[in-house]
């Protein structure tokens, strides 16, 4: 489930292959700023397609010349960007 805040969007929940689809088709309807805060506090647990999620919104945002943040990522889904050796491309604030 994704909250909006202003500019800042709030992911809550498991990121999971279970549910990563329903993510990205919710984050289509709700990411409309230029300037875009994803807030990853309150994400209880993930998997390969959390980083898979991340990386699309990556793209889609370069594609609508949208800036993109992401904060309070889980250790572990640095982890998983590490071992991915995608970590360098995830911007964080």
């Amino acid at each position: 489930m994704i909250t909006k805040d202003g500019k800042c969007y709030r992911v809550q929940g498991p990121v999971t292959m279970v549910n990563a689809t329903s993510i990205l088709v919710e984050s289509a309807k709700l990411f409309d700023h230029e300037a875009l805060v994803v807030d990853l506090s309150e994400v209880e647990e993930v998997d390969s397609s959390a980083v898979s999620l991340m990386l699309q919104w990556i793209r889609e945002a370069r594609q609508r010349n949208q800036s993109l943040v992401f904060t309070h990522l889980p250790k572990n889904l640095i982890s998983l960007a590490t071992l991915y050796g995608v970590q360098d491309i995830i911007p964080q604030g």
